[in-house]
């Protein structure tokens, strides 16, 4: 692995975004371009991903939210469906190389369609580094922004059922109170590569106001100077929040 980079002088450090979420994509077409399965692409791509969280954690990024599985995924293949799953265990099992840069993973989404192994995991990861200060790496695992909002106005009718919620109490706040990022500050920037222009079901409440990049790079071939055009491209933008 080479030395990671510096942010270019460039980059306006206090134009950085706080959370970025990427919509990793181009694994497979990658893959097939070089005459090989789909699964050599997602390997790739797990590569480049540590990579990206190391480099992301070294310039001040306070949170990374990155789609490595949908609620969709699941109509692929069985076999690619269990070894981006093998992957995901393999993944989660090498984050020994997060320590020294005191680094936080976690999963956000549904995991009771995990499988136990995974599940466990999962859990030991998160236990290990809860109490690390860098950035809050988050992998979106059997995720879909449908999905988390239908799963947050379940919770809080249930507690409307339950007379412990009023209904004329149920704002913005609090839905976003019910959000699986709850703790994270809100998306500035969501990337998506391989030159699809589909936001595909991902942090749908949190992009409400976030800034879109795209580009046609495939995931695995995304690397620092990558990240750094998206960067420059959105401390470009004048970001109004509705206002004039």
């Amino acid at each position: 692995m080479s030395h990671l980079k510096s942010l270019p002088p460039d980059i306006p450090r206090d134009k950085l975004p706080r959370h970025i979420g990427i919509i990793m994509d181009g694994n497979g077409r990658w893959a097939k371009k070089r005459g090989l399965p789909r699964f050599f692409g997602h390997r790739q791509g797990a590569i480049t991903l540590r990579h990206m969280v190391r480099y992301c954690n070294a310039i001040g990024i306070e949170a990374l939210t990155v789609y490595a599985f949908s609620t969709e995924n699941w109509s692929r293949s069985e076999d690619e469906v269990s070894k981006l799953m093998k992957l995901m265990k393999k993944h989660l099992g090498n984050m020994e190389m997060y320590l020294k840069d005191n680094i936080r993973p976690q999963v956000i989404g549904d995991r009771s369609r995990l499988d136990e192994e995974l599940q466990r995991k999962i859990a030991l990861t998160e236990e290990t580094f809860c109490n690390r200060t860098g950035i809050r790496f988050n992998v979106a695992l059997n995720y879909g922004g449908r999905d988390e909002i239908v799963r947050a106005a379940k919770h809080l009718a249930k507690q409307v059922q339950e007379g412990t919620l009023r209904v004329e109490d149920i704002d913005e706040k609090r839905m976003e109170a019910e959000m699986y990022t709850a703790s994270l500050p809100p998306v500035d920037l969501i990337i998506r590569t391989s030159g699809e222009y589909r936001t595909s079901n991902f942090l749908l409440w949190q992009s409400a106001y976030a800034e879109y990049y795209f580009t046609d790079t495939l995931w695995p071939d995304f690397n620092e100077d990558a990240m750094n055009q998206a960067l420059r491209d959105y401390a470009s933008r004048n970001r109004r929040f509705g206002g004039v």
